[in-house]
């Protein structure tokens, strides 16, 4: 793999660690379509909008039906190439509504017709929730597509970040569409919340907020930022633990009495039992996720944008380049290797194969690119060893439970004499 850290060298500008050369590549099975680069509303928050990148204001507005069929093209082309019988395929924004009914019907017509009947597409449309109403659910419907919808709690928790460009807040149009979505008609189509955490809101009354609508699964998400722009209330004193105490809150109220599915917590579970994560925040798990911007450019996970401009860009194109080609190139070899493609002090955690080094684009610090802890590292260390305790204490006093109802069930098969030489 010797072209591959020479291809780094001729690239330092891009700031990614080594590349070892033990590394195969594994193929994409996630593919993230942004079909419109424009968003109805202005999340302060926002990663695309608001942090590092502004790529996005050079994007058209709306993906063309040109790049939608050549998209499509080059999928079925990369399912076929590595027999892959099934992949997610995510309409994705900005906005992806403000592309309207019939650009999403032919894209995900498209993408099927391509990729032939024995590969399962498993679409899914992540939206803000603000336009859902029964034209649009109608038509995921006929679809089979999943709604999964951004929602960050009660009306305050939401309409603190999440608001118009008015600074009016969407609390009031995305529960509209949640109601409409959560209804027995279209329930099938729910795929579940998506909240970004400020330690500002009650985290269980924002947990209670989210699990009134009856989602198959919450997911948690840490607000991005890096070393070099810190996210609100990550300060560098590694005792104060803001996110980690806000979600530990809400996981011990989940643990005792689950109501939804909460994927961060789940995940964690299931990386500390020796399990692979599904997620790319949590675990050492190579990234199968590519993304497609609107005007076609082949992208690395878009949240890498929140390090600084220009860190999601490849060079590639649909019209030139297969997904392939995104295979061969280090930024993306590096979130393949797993372990390895941590850090010196990651590689050497004893929380490694469950963190693993937290979600990429919060590992970045000028000078240093990627090559670092996670920006959360004291959050994310308390929050796992706060589950693997509170697992392993549930699971010891179960096994003590089932040893004393054993022993139960043996002691009067023993003659008197023997059950007193046991006790």
């Amino acid at each position: 793999m010797a072209w591959l850290n020479a291809h780094m060298r001729a690239e330092p500008s891009r700031e990614l660690p080594t590349v070892l050369d033990d590394w195969e590549p594994f193929p994409f099975r996630e593919f993230v379509l942004k079909i419109h680069s424009r968003c109805d509303l202005a999340c302060d928050y926002c990663y695309l909008y608001a942090m590092a990148d502004r790529s996005w204001r050079d994007q058209p507005r709306a993906m063309s039906s040109a790049i939608a069929r050549q998209t499509a093209l080059r999928i079925g082309e990369h399912t076929r190439r590595h027999g892959l019988d099934q992949i997610t395929v995510v309409l994705h924004g900005g906005e992806p509504l403000l592309a309207g009914p019939d650009f999403i019907t032919g894209l995900v017509t498209g993408v099927r017709e391509a990729v032939g009947s024995a590969v399962s597409v498993h679409g899914q449309v992540q939206t803000n929730g603000v336009r859902l109403d029964e034209a649009f659910l109608a038509l995921f419907s006929r679809l089979d597509l999943e709604v999964g919808v951004s929602l960050d709690g009660d009306r305050r928790a939401q309409d603190r970040h999440r608001v118009f460009a008015s600074g009016r807040g969407s609390h009031a149009q995305v529960g509209a569409g949640l109601t409409l979505l959560s209804s027995p008609r279209y329930r099938h189509l729910f795929g579940g919340l998506l909240c970004v955490i400020d330690p500002r809101n009650d985290p269980l009354a924002t947990y209670q907020a989210l699990v009134e609508y009856g989602p198959p699964k919450v997911d948690f998400l840490l607000p991005h930022g890096t070393w070099d722009a810190p996210p609100p209330g990550r300060t560098a004193d590694p005792a104060r633990t803001p996110y980690a105490d806000w979600l530990i809150a809400i996981f011990d109220e989940w643990y005792r009495q689950p109501r939804t599915h909460v994927r961060l917590f789940a995940e964690i579970i299931r990386a500390l039992l020796g399990g692979k994560s599904g997620v790319e925040s949590i675990g050492a798990a190579p990234t199968t996720i590519i993304v497609v911007e609107t005007n076609g450019a082949i992208e690395q996970a878009d949240t890498v944008k929140a390090a600084f401009h220009g860190a999601s860009h490849t060079g590639l194109h649909v019209l030139r380049d297969s997904f392939d080609e995104a295979l061969r190139l280090p930024q993306i070899a590096i979130r393949q290797k797993g372990i390895g493609g941590l850090c010196a002090k990651c590689q050497e955690c004893r929380l490694s194969l469950v963190c693993g080094g937290g979600l990429y684009a919060h590992r970045y610090r000028s000078g240093m690119g990627f090559s670092n802890p996670s920006v959360y590292c004291p959050d994310l260390m308390r929050l796992i060893d706060h589950i693997r305790q509170t697992v392993e204490a549930d699971i010891t006093a179960r096994l003590a439970s089932k040893r004393k109802g054993a022993r139960a069930l043996d002691e009067p098969r023993l003659p008197p004499v023997a059950q007193r030489r046991v006790r």
